[in-house]
């Protein structure tokens, strides 16, 4: 499989995750997702009344699916989509076993997430790449619609993923992205967002989250003609506050099966439990959905 480079950060500035980091955190703690999620989707979920349970994680977590799924508003003959950060293709295979006229793309720096990603897909209509989000070797305005669900923070939202996510549209395109935001510059951060904010990003290897008013803009600058911001903090917190459960259950398990648990799934729940401080501080994280037509 072709790799190609991404101008990510380096180790000079530690809160910034270097290329490496990215592929030894999925490498190795992509298994753990297993315990988070049994479709094996690696983002949290959404809560909606009828339709998910907020006992049962993965109900919420492939409502999110769901609701990534219609706001790209695909044509209803043959359609291809793009995920940006597909990770093992939980949002994938949802999409395809709901549309069967569709195709999708999925690229990920991680090679286990290649292998065991493919695997899964075998009987879809769909393929997992290891390349980078930010330069894929996709061609130009070949998909009807491109995603990013919790994976574009690796590269702290930059220019060059939102930029790669518009020359991949066809026009009339539409590009969701569904991930946490800061509101504010990360040097206008309260003390403990602050320090909650430095872990996560450490323990996830992210190379930061976003300003959400500045990502529209960027995105508006690319060339989307419509950019639309929805704040859904609320319909995601029942689903964050799944997390000290999953830590525990987690933990537990390993426990009882007298299993060591691995460096970098002590990062993983580390993060795990700062990303749920950071939802208590509302005023200087939300989680959002962004819906951009081309």
């Amino acid at each position: 499989m072709k790799t190609v480079d991404i101008p990510l950060g380096t180790k000079e500035n530690d809160q910034n995750a270097s290329r490496q980091d990215i592929i030894d955190f999925y490498n190795e703690a992509t298994e753990d997702y297993s315990f988070w999620s049994k479709d094996l989707n690696m983002h949290f979920g959404y809560c909606s009344f009828g339709r998910s349970n907020p006992f049962k994680r993965d109900t919420m977590l492939n409502e999110l699916n769901r609701q990534v799924y219609n706001r790209l508003q695909l044509p209803e003959e043959k359609s291809t989509v793009a995920d940006l950060g597909c990770g093992m293709g939980g949002t994938m295979r949802h999409f395809l076993n709901r549309n069967k006229k569709l195709s999708m793309i999925g690229v990920t720096l991680s090679p286990f997430q290649v292998q065991e990603g493919n695997k899964l897909l075998k009987n879809n209509n769909g393929v997992i790449l290891q390349e980078n989000y930010c330069q894929t070797s996709i061609a130009s305005s070949s998909m009807d619609g491109v995603i990013g669900m919790e994976s574009l923070c690796h590269s702290g939202h930059s220019k060059e993923s939102l930029t790669e996510g518009f020359r991949l549209l066809k026009e009339g395109g539409t590009f969701v992205i569904s991930d946490a935001f800061l509101k504010k510059d990360p040097s206008k951060l309260c003390l403990g967002s602050s320090y909650s904010y430095k872990n996560l990003c450490k323990g996830w290897s992210l190379d930061g989250l976003g300003v959400i008013d500045q990502v529209e803009e960027r995105l508006k600058k690319i060339g989307f003609k419509e950019v639309i911001i929805e704040d859904v903090s609320f319909r995601t917190a029942i689903s964050v506050l799944h997390v000290p459960f999953a830590i525990s259950g987690f933990l537990l398990k390993n426990f009882f099966k007298r299993k060591p648990v691995k460096p970098q799934s002590w990062n993983n729940l580390k993060a795990s439990f700062f990303a749920l401080l950071s939802g208590l501080h509302m005023r200087d994280f939300g989680y959002y959905i962004i819906t951009a037509r081309k």
